[in-house]
């Protein structure tokens, strides 16, 4: 019983570490765990590097996504809406 009860708290222990580990993980931006959720512009974004390996003629769709995005930052403006101002 007592080997049982050992082996609960060390899985329950091993989680919480694993749990902290991932949060500090996310802090440092190299995952997305439980507090961000990626947004669906890197997604895409992430697509569109894999197409452009695949098809070259694609090159000049992450090319401007890219100079937006710069454009964007540069101005300091926030993103725009794709849907438009609503």
């Amino acid at each position: 019983m007592l080997k049982i009860i050992f082996w609960i708290l060390f899985i329950i222990g091993f989680l919480l570490v694993i749990d902290r580990l991932l949060l500090y993980l996310e802090i440092k931006g190299w995952i997305y765990y439980r507090r961000k959720k990626p947004s669906s512009s890197a997604l895409s974004n992430a697509c569109l590097e894999v197409q452009q390996l695949l098809e070259p003629s694609k090159k000049h769709v992450v090319e401007i996504k890219k100079d937006e995005k710069r454009v964007q930052q540069e101005a300091g403006e926030p993103p725009q809406d794709v849907e438009g101002s609503k």
